[in-house]
Parts: structure tokens; C-alpha cells; sequence
């Protein structure tokens, strides 16, 4: 079932399209020469942070959402659920432990099941930049945020004169893979206008095996953005975006028809040339998502025992948010950031098991949840000289969250009277670190401690019991204690990071399901203490000329210290190598991604977006790529994944469901050999 009509001829009229604007003669536009090599990794250039550029060329083929812009990063893994809105994991967190931002936004999604978690809602060719802050070393990116923050950028424009711009790409691959973005931008030393439209669309792809996996998806996006730029110190920008979506999931009863999101946003920006005020800021937003999934529309309705008719869950969620900060120098040895954050959120749910006879457009929205987060931080830096860094900050918050279910879902069919029904909880909680940053020559070393406190989110609470009570309302908040460390070091052509973490975790919010409560199972969830550690290492070389090489690896080790049990979750080693030839035209690449087995598991046992299924094999992938940049604004790059048509999956990816005319699977596999090419521009 088609809400939205596909672009015609599969994308071919935009490809020409793209052709025919690179050919308009635009004097005043400032062409800038593409890049031909393809990324294949991600480095550290500065302690903690990895920045990356999501409309670059990537292998594994471009990314569709968010979940996909991260894969190439080391650290990160992801949970597979079909072709489209897998969760991201980095260093074995997932769910709230990682915050997601959107151009400053927090973006929450609908589903009780994760099946549209914040960067299903994120078209990464639609940002300037990547941005990944790992372990809780800063308290100014928002609350509770123990892995780290991804922020997906757009760069406030400034204009020095008239000008005029265009960019687009096209994407085209197996399994009916099928892209486009276009960009437009045109404004003066005045202001702006700038509009960026996305489509992403596939159908199901094969695994190596040959098995057909229920996966194919469509997408698109579109956003608005006006600039007002009245003197080179001051910016104030609106934007407006839309967009909606379908996916079929291999790992569940159900597939998503609708992935709406709307949303509205003002920022301003003012810096100061004299004065210890350095810079003021401040930003607004509202965004709302209305997802919709069936069990009939993108797959064969199978009657069964808890649904004997078509269903309908139609969740919606609404977020409204800001913030705002003051830049300030005390000296010249010290620099601080002061602000102060705010969301609050509304989530509501409709659904029916006998569609259409009951139509689910013809219900109420039946408000279940909301929550309410103010707080306020102060970042510094303190540099005594230039060789030597101090960076603090402390934050606090105070949380509110009111349930209003009447009552509670007991499996597909049941329900039981809510204990918490119109109950309040309200906590304080807060967070802070301290960094020690040292330069000797060309090397950066580093050391820190962080400790924050993290509020349980609508998945944890909401959408699964406690032990003793079929609420979770009363599901404490996590309080994490984390030492990192690490070094970045250049010397002519050879570039090296390292950086490790260890942490403790007391009130760690487990996921358990097939949790036994008399006479039937359910998924609860319950605290416990835990542990994780590891760390992350890159190279970069360029060893001749032309010639570069990357190498990474990522490892992280769990434990459920109250269980006596291996954190479950956690995926195994890895490692990946990149080898490249690039000249100002053309590129040649190679890369191999290898992962060990992972045998320290615990059934049953997880985090909101997955429970362990079992041990795991290892598997290594080899993956080409070729690019020619054939004027200097425009490029074509090729490449094939998975050359060797491995079968493999993720150790953290979901199992497989019972879907009518597809083959049964226990975990869901990765895609077999996909070819694709990519052609872009800007002019």
C-alpha cells in the first residue's frame, strides 16, 4: 500500500535533471572541487570527538538514516531489524544512553517496540555534518547522556556576496536500491533561503545465503530554511521540515506505513568582539511524529491466536524544546559556557485489532505518557598555557513524569488496572566531569572522569512491567561513574589514536523478556549494577604516494555484576582495514571489516532495542569502491559490499519473525553482494 506516489522512471528524470542544472551557467556560484575518494573510515582528530561528513561517499553503500551514518565510526555497531531504522549502538549503549540531536532538536520516536527509534526520523544527506562526543565528558549537549551525543549539523550560512548554488546526487544499487537529494541555495550578505529534499527507496534485499529478507522501505524528506544575517555578528535563522516514510520489518508482527514528522525551529546567534561576553545563543524548536504499523499492508495477513483480524497502532509524540547559552572569557586563560535546556514531550496511542471494520482514523488519541526535563550547566576551560588544557562542567535537572493509562496491555489481548494510574514522579538528578588535556608536539594525550544520571525513558518505563507489579513507573534512574583516556598523535603521514574507557553503572535499567510472573512471561524491567569497558583505535597513513591506508578496531566488555552474568548486548571485536589510491581525479579503494565471535551472552536479557538470541559467529567482509571525479564539480563513485556474498549477521541484530512467504530466520542477516554508484554534484 503506496500513501505517497514513487518518483517516475525509478529516479531516472531527477538524474537528468541533475545533469541539466550542472550545466546552467551560475557566475556567481563558487565551484569547489569534489573530493574523489571514498570514505571508508572515521578518525579522532580531537580528544572525544570524531567529525564526520554524511553526503560524502561512503562503503558500505551511502547511508538511507541515521542508524547508517554511524556504522563507518569506530565504537559504533548497529541492531538490524530489516533494511531501514535500525538502533544505533556505540560502545555497547544503546536506547537514551545515546543522545541523538537533530540540528539541536530532540527527536523521540512513537513505537513501544523501538520501531522507529530518533534516527529513523534522520536523512543524513540533508546535513553538513556529523558530529559524535563520546562518554559523559560534557554537560552541555543535554541530560542523561551515558555513551556519548551524535549530532546531525546543518552550518549557519554566511554570505559574503550574491550568490547562487545547486547540489544534488542520485544513488542507484542491488535490490532495487534508489536515491536522490537536491540542494538549493541562493541569498546575499543580507540573509538566505536554503531547500534540501531526500528520497530513499529499496525493495527486499538477499542475503548471501540466498534467503529473501522482508526489508524494502521508501522515504523522503524535505526542509525550508530562511537566514537573516544583518551584520557579520549576528544570525537568525527559521526552518521547517516534513517528511514520511514505510518500512517492512523482518524481526516483527507488524511493519511501519507512516514515519511523519513535522517540524518548526528558530535560532539566533550574536558574537561580541570585545567584552568577557563572547557569544550569546539561543534556539527553539516543536516537532511531532505520527507513526503508523500494521500486520496486512506490506505483508500476507496471517491470523493467529492474539489478533484473529488486521490491527492498526498508530503512536504519536510530540516535542517541544529549547535552549539557550552565554559564551564568556574571564581572562585570558579561562572560557566558560553558561545555559540552561528544556523538552517536554506528549505521547498518545490509538489502535485496533479489527481493522477496517473499526477504522483506527475514527479513534481518539488516548494520551499514556508525559514527560517534562529543565536544567541547567556550566562548561569551562581553563589553559594556563598552550600546551595544557582543564576542561569541567556540572549540570542539573529536574524531571517530571505523569502517567495517565487507566490501564495496562497484558500481552496482544489482555490488560490489567494500572497501580500508577495518574501518578507524578519527580527527580532531580545531575551530572558532571572534569578532563585533563596535555600537547607534546604533535601528540595529544588525555584523562577524564564523568558521572551522570540518567532519567528512565517511555521504552523503559511505559512499555514494560517491573518484577513485582505490571508498572514500571517506579524504575530508578541510572547513575553512571566513567573514566576516559586516550592519545592522538600525527607525525608527517602517519596519524594515530587511542582512546579506552571503563565504567560503573549502579541502577544499570536491564530489559529482560520472557520473564516468568506466574502463569505467563512478560518483559520487565528491573535494575541491577554493571560494568563496561574498552576502547577504540584508528590509523591513517599515507605511505607513498597516492597511496593511503586505515586501520581501526573497537572493543568493549560487559558485565551484569548483580546476575553474576556477561551484560548482554555487547557486540564483539572489531576491526577494519582501508586501502586506498586517489589522484585528483580518480580513486581505488579496498576495505575488509572482520568481527570475532561472541560467546559471553545472556538470553533473554538486553536493552530496549534488543535481547541476546545466542552466540555468534565471526565473519570478515571485503567490500571495492572506484571514483572519478570527471569535472571538478561533479563525481561518480562506484562500489560492490560484501564481494565474497559472505552470509553473516551482527551479534546484536534482532530474530527473525514468521513472515507468510519468506524463509524463517533465527537472527536477522546482513545483505549479500550489492554493487551501486552514486553521482554528484555542486555548482
Amino acid at each position: 500500500m503506496k500513501k505517497y506516489p514513487a518518483l517516475p522512471h525509478r529516479g531516472i528524470l531527477l538524474v537528468a535533471l541533475l545533469t541539466d542544472l550542472a550545466s546552467v551557467p551560475l557566475a556567481a556560484a563558487e565551484i569547489v572541487p569534489l573530493s574523489p575518494v571514498v570514505v571508508t573510515a572515521t578518525h579522532s582528530q580531537q580528544p572525544l570527538v570524531v567529525i564526520a561528513d554524511p553526503r560524502a561517499p561512503a562503503q558500505p553503500l551511502p547511508a538511507q538514516d541515521g542508524a547508517e551514518a554511524l556504522r563507518a565510526i569506530p565504537g559504533f555497531a548497529l541492531i538490524r531489524k530489516g533494511g531501514a531504522d535500525g538502533d544505533p549502538v556505540l560502545r555497547g549503549m544503546a536506547g537514551s544512553r545515546l543522545g541523538i540531536l537533530i540540528d539541536g532538536d530532540v527527536v523521540l520516536g512513537g513505537c513501544g517496540n523501538r520501531m522507529d527509534p530518533p534516527t529513523a526520523y534522520v536523512h543524513p544527506a540533508a546535513f553538513d555534518q556529523l558530529t559524535v562526543l563520546k562518554g559523559p565528558q560534557s554537560v552541555a549537549e543535554g541530560p542523561g547522556y551515558t555513551a556519548g551525543v551524535v549530532r546531525f549539523e546543518r552550518t549557519p550560512r554566511r554570505l559574503s556576496g550574491r550568490t547562487t548554488e545547486f547540489a544534488g546526487s542520485a544513488t542507484v544499487g542491488s535490490f532495487g536500491r534508489n536515491d536522490q537529494m537536491v540542494r538549493g541555495l541562493s541569498g546575499n550578505a543580507r540573509g538566505y533561503a536554503e531547500f534540501v529534499a531526500t528520497r530513499s527507496a529499496s525493495a527486499d534485499y538477499r542475503t548471501g545465503s540466498g534467503a529473501i529478507v522482508h526489508s524494502a522501505y521508501e522515504r523522503w524528506n524535505t526542509q525550508a530554511t530562511l537566514g537573516w544575517t544583518p551584520s557579520p555578528h549576528t544570525t537568525l535563522e527559521l526552518t521547517a521540515s516534513a517528511g514520511d516514510g514505510e518500512a517492512a520489518y523482518a524481526d516483527r508482527a507488524m511493519d511501519g506505513l507512516a514515519f511523519a514528522r513535522e517540524q518548526l525551529g528558530a535560532r539566533f546567534e550574536r558574537t561580541f568582539e570585545h567584552g568577557p561576553i563572547q557569544a550569546v545563543s539561543a534556539r527553539a524548536y516543536l516537532n511531532a511524529v505520527d507513526h503508523v504499523m500494521d500486520n496486512y499492508s506490506l505483508r500476507s495477513f496471517l491470523p493467529g491466536p492474539a489478533m484473529a483480524e488486521p490491527a492498526v497502532s498508530n503512536p504519536d509524540r510530540q516535542t517541544l524544546g529549547g535552549r539557550t547559552a552565554l559564551d564568556i572569557a574571564v581572562g585570558q586563560h579561562i572560557a566558560m559556557e553558561l545555559g540552561m535546556d528544556f523538552q517536554q514531550n506528549r505521547h498518545r496511542v490509538r489502535l485496533t485489532r479489527n481493522q477496517p471494520t473499526l477504522d483506527y482514523r475514527t479513534l481518539p488519541r488516548r494520551e499514556d505518557a508525559r514527560f517534562k526535563q529543565a536544567g541547567l550547566f556550566a562548561e569551562g576551560n581553563y589553559a594556563p598555557d598552550a600546551h595544557r588544557r582543564f576542561i569541567a562542567g556540572l549540570r542539573g535537572d529536574a524531571w517530571s513524569m505523569a502517567d495517565r493509562r487507566e490501564s495496562i496491555a497484558i500481552g496482544m489481548a489482555g490488560s490489567a488496572a494500572n497501580p500508577s494510574a495518574h501518578h507524578t514522579r519527580r527527580d532531580l538528578l545531575g551530572g558532571g566531569f572534569v578532563r585533563f588535556e596535555q600537547d607534546y608536539g604533535e601528540a595529544t594525550t588525555y584523562a577524564g572522569v564523568g558521572y551522570v544520571a540518567r532519567f528512565p525513558d517511555y521504552w523503559e518505563i511505559f512499555s514494560k512491567e517491573a518484577v513485582q507489579s505490571v508498572s514500571a513507573f517506579e524504575t530508578r534512574a541510572e547513575r553512571t561513574r566513567q573514566v576516559d583516556a586516550g592519545i592522538i598523535a600525527g607525525r608527517g603521514k602517519l596519524k594515530t589514536s587511542l582512546s579506552v574507557f571503563a565504567n560503573r553503572v549502579d541502577d544499570y535499567i536491564l530489559i529482560e523478556s520472557g520473564f516468568r510472573k506466574g502463569m505467563r512471561t512478560a518483559t520487565v524491567a528491573r535494575n541491577i549494577a554493571a560494568a563496561t569497558w574498552g576502547g577504540e583505535a584508528s590509523a591513517s597513513w599515507r605511505f607513498a604516494p597516492n597511496w593511503h591506508a586505515d586501520l581501526s578496531a573497537s572493543y568493549v566488555r560487559g558485565k551484569n555484576l548483580t546476575d553474576e552474568l556477561p551484560l548482554a548486548q555487547q557486540p564483539p571485536i572489531e576491526g577494519r582495514l582501508g586501502l586506498a589510491w586517489s589522484t585528483a581525479k580518480w580513486s581505488v579503494g579496498t576495505l575488509v571489516r572482520a568481527a570475532a565471535c561472541q560467546h559471553r551472552v545472556a538470553p533473554n536479557q538486553g536493552n530496549i532495542a534488543g535481547q541476546d538470541i545466542g552466540p555468534s559467529h565471526g565473519f570478515a567482509v571485503l567490500a571495492l569502491n572506484a571514483g572519478w571525479s570527471f569535472r571538478p564539480d561533479a563525481r561518480v563513485t562506484v562500489g560492490v559490499d560484501n564481494l565474497t556474498d559472505a552470509a553473516y549477521a551482527e551479534h546484536i541484530s534482532r530474530s527473525g519473525s514468521a513472515i507468510p512467504g519468506y524463509t524463517q530466520i533465527a537472527r536477522i542477516m546482513e545483505p549479500g553482494r550489492t554493487a551501486w554508484l552514486k553521482v554528484d554534484f555542486r555548482h
